[in-house]
Parts: structure tokens; C-alpha cells; sequence
């Protein structure tokens, strides 16, 4: 047809994947403001995105998110197959769903008075309460490949707001202050006492000290400010994976080898391990973890490998490890049907549980745990493969996209 002939002609003038431009006719346009209305278009035709018709938007199996017309320009006259044109991975259009988010975000967005119809074509009553937090902004953008190379681990200082990531570079821990600029480079990859095998994740005490799970060696490793080495704990682990601190002198972290979550104390100014305790057993590859500022409740996500490579769960336990909620994948795809990986896991002032997705390359919000399952996404463009999540002191909320090998801060608007 004429107009997939003319769409075509236009997907071949624009750069594809995840580095090409797909710049839109706002080239003059603020960055901020772009992405802010990229969300709601299509980013092959920049038309705004419905809740019906040829406007309505559709997932790829690659994540990629284009409205119907387009799909079916790319489909052709026969239908059978169409190339993504972003990543170029070929789908039948039997392989494509409903971008749920972006409904759900239209139906919020849509003015009072717009009638009782859901744009997820449902009757509107049930599960999904008011969002977290929308209208949020990229502001910052940091790292990149050749700075950052494969990150696995990202935490914010509660004091200072400076960022430690941990990645796969020469020097495995990166600090970069509220600004942007990375003041330190520390740990090095090698195999003396201090060095750092292979990071999983990292965290941040509130006086500044970076404490580091190494799954090359099985241990936990901390550094003051400075980045020399203070204390490494080696024994009683089978694989630390991820951690976050509790106060200046205490962590919790998750062992995935064992199915266990432990509290470690310590003084970290002295270097010396006061106790490392499980407090929690029976987990089902916990990897993620996150200590509620607030409240001081544990969420812990877990691998469910029995049900399938994707299928994950999110537990959250009180301050004395009790049970406060639980939703895993088949619980989120009541609300959501299509694969859900939850990577990261962090809490909002509030006490709500943020996850990011790596199959819709999307944060998410669950909703504090009583209110369990809630399905409110927060930001559903711009991320590749979000692995690591936190919030500032100034309530930032920063992805870690491994997809592209950066940080990302959001403030709100």
C-alpha cells in the first residue's frame, strides 16, 4: 500500500536500534520535553498514541512499542511477518499484544468526563490504584559504554547523594557526585585481599562507606570514601548477590546459592565484623534486595527457575522479617499479559515497591504491600535493560540500564 511504501521510505532514512537517533520532527525541542511526548507517539509515525483503532499502541516480542497502523504498514498486504524496526528481529503479528502501560497511562492522562470505558478494554473497576509518582523526566544521563561496561550494581549515598556503581571495567566501582562528575575510581580487578573479582551489587552506608558482594571470590568486601579497603567477609556464603544498608553500621543481603537473606554488622570505620546472621531461609534464589528508609521492611526479589527462566517473585518482610506481601509473574500478568522480569527492586518515600522490568524495559510501580498485586508503570520508554534501582536523598529516582551502559536520573515534574 501507498502509505506502507511511504513508511517504509521513512524507516530507512532513520538510524535503528538501540543506538540510532530516531530523531522526530521536534529536533528543536527541549530533550526534556521530547521525551516527555515521545512516551504518548509512536516512534515511527510520531502520532499520538489512542486507546482504539489504528492509534492503539502494540508490543513487539522485543519489547518495542509501535501503534497498530504502523505494525500493519510493516506487515504488508499478506500480513505473515514484519521486522521491528528498531532492532530488526523478525515477529509474526499473532506475536504482538497490547502495550499495557501506555492504556493504562492514556486512561489516567484522559480528561474527567471521559465516559466509564477502559482503555484496556476492561470495565475500569479493580486492582490498579492512582500512580506512585507520573509525569517523570530524564535529567540526567550518565556512564556509557567504555565508562561503564556491563553494570551490575548501582546505590545512592543517604547523605551526600554521590552514586556507586559497580561494573566489569578495570576499576570496579564507580562514584559520581549529584552532578554528574565521577570523583573515584576504586577497586581493582585482580586477586590480592581488596581486589574485586566479579561485583554483583553494591551499597552505600549513610557515613559514605561503599560495602561490595564479589561472586568472584563469594565474599562481601567494604571501602571507606577514599576506596581502600576496610573489611572483606569470606566465610559462611555460597553466593552474596545483592545488598543494601540498613543504617551506617548494618546491611541486608541476599545469598542466592543458599535461598537465604542476612543481616551483616559491622564497624565499618574500624574494620571490624561485629555479626553476620541469616535471618530469613527457604528463599528461591533471592538476588535484589531493598531496605525501606522508613519502615525498615525488606524486599527481596526471587528467581522462580521451576516456572521458567523469566518468572520472578517479589517478598517483602517487616523490620523483624515477618510476611507483608508477595506477587510474582502469573500474580502480575492478571494485570499485565505478558512476561514480566523483575530485575531490581527499590521503595519510594512512601513505602511502595518499585521494581524494573527487563522484558517491557520499564519501571514499575507495585503499590505498598498490602495493596498487592497494583500494576503502575512509571517510566515505559527510554530503558534497555534497567538491572539496578534507588532513590536520592531528593527523591531522584535512578535506573542502572545495562542495555546501554549508563545511569539514568528521573526527577518529577
Amino acid at each position: 500500500p501507498a502509505g506502507g511504501a511511504r513508511l517504509l521510505s521513512r524507516l530507512s532514512a532513520r538510524p535503528a536500534g538501540p543506538g540510532g537517533s530516531d530523531r522526530s520532527p521536534r529536533a528543536g525541542m527541549a530533550a526534556e520535553d521530547e521525551a516527555e511526548l515521545s512516551l504518548l507517539e509512536c516512534r515511527v509515525c510520531f502520532e499520538p498514541y489512542g486507546p482504539d483503532g489504528e492509534r492503539r499502541p502494540l508490543n513487539l516480542p522485543c519489547g518495542h512499542v509501535l501503534c497498530r497502523g504502523c505494525m500493519g504498514a510493516l506487515a504488508g498486504a499478506e500480513r505473515q511477518r514484519l521486522e521491528c524496526p528498531f532492532c530488526r528481529r523478525p515477529c509474526g503479528p499473532a506475536e504482538t499484544s497490547d502495550c499495557r502501560p501506555l492504556l493504562q497511562l492514556l486512561e489516567l492522562l484522559r480528561p474527567a468526563g471521559g465516559g466509564p470505558a477502559s482503555a484496556l478494554g476492561g470495565s475500569g473497576g479493580g486492582a490498579a490504584a492512582a500512580p506512585a509518582k507520573l509525569g517523570l523526566r530524564l535529567c540526567l544521563c550518565l556512564g556509557g559504554w567504555g565508562s561503564l561496561v556491563n553494570p551490575t550494581g548501582l546505590a545512592a549515598c543517604p547523605e551526600s547523594g554521590r552514586l556507586a556503581v559497580a561494573h566489569d571495567g578495570k576499576k570496579r566501582i564507580h562514584v559520581f557526585g549529584p552532578s554528574g562528575v565521577c570523583l573515584r575510581r576504586f577497586g581493582e580487578r585482580g586477586d590480592a585481599g581488596n581486589d574485586i573479582k566479579y561485583p554483583l551489587d553494591v551499597t552505600v552506608t549513610s557515613d559514605g562507606h561503599v560495602v561490595v558482594t564479589d561472586g568472584g571470590d563469594r565474599s562481601v568486601k567494604a571501602f571507606d570514601c577514599e576506596g581502600r579497603g576496610v573489611l572483606a567477609v569470606r566465610e559462611g556464603f555460597s553466593l552474596p548477590w545483592g545488598l543494601d544498608a540498613a543504617s551506617e553500621s548494618e546491611v541486608i543481603l541476599t545469598d542466592a546459592e543458599a535461598g537465604a537473606l542476612y543481616r551483616l554488622s559491622a564497624d565499618f570505620r574500624r574494620g571490624e565484623l561485629k555479626k553476620c546472621q541469616m535471618v530469613r531461609s527457604r528463599l528461591v534464589s533471592p538476588r535484589a534486595v531493598a531496605v525501606c528508609p522508613t519502615s525498615g521492611a525488606v524486599a527481596v526479589t526471587e528467581h522462580l527457575r521451576a516456572r521458567g527462566p523469566s518468572s520472578t517473585r517479589v517478598t517483602v518482610f517487616s523490620a523483624e522479617m515477618d510476611l507483608l506481601g508477595q506477587v510474582d509473574t502469573f500474580g502480575l500478568n492478571l494485570l499485565f499479559p505478558s512476561r514480566i522480569h523483575a530485575a531490581a527492586v527499590a521503595f519510594d518515600r512512601e513505602g511502595r515497591v518499585i521494581v524494573t522490568d527487563v522484558c517491557s524495559q520499564a519501571v514499575i510501580c507495585l503499590g505498598k504491600p498490602e495493596e498487592f498485586p497494583i500494576f503502575n508503570p512509571l517510566i515505559s520508554h527510554g530503558l534497555f535493560y534497567p538491572v539496578g534501582l534507588t532513590y536520592t536523598a531528593n527523591n531522584s529516582l535512578v535506573v542502572l540500564d545495562s542495555g546501554d551502559h549508563s545511569i539514568k536520573v528521573y526527577s518529577s515534574t
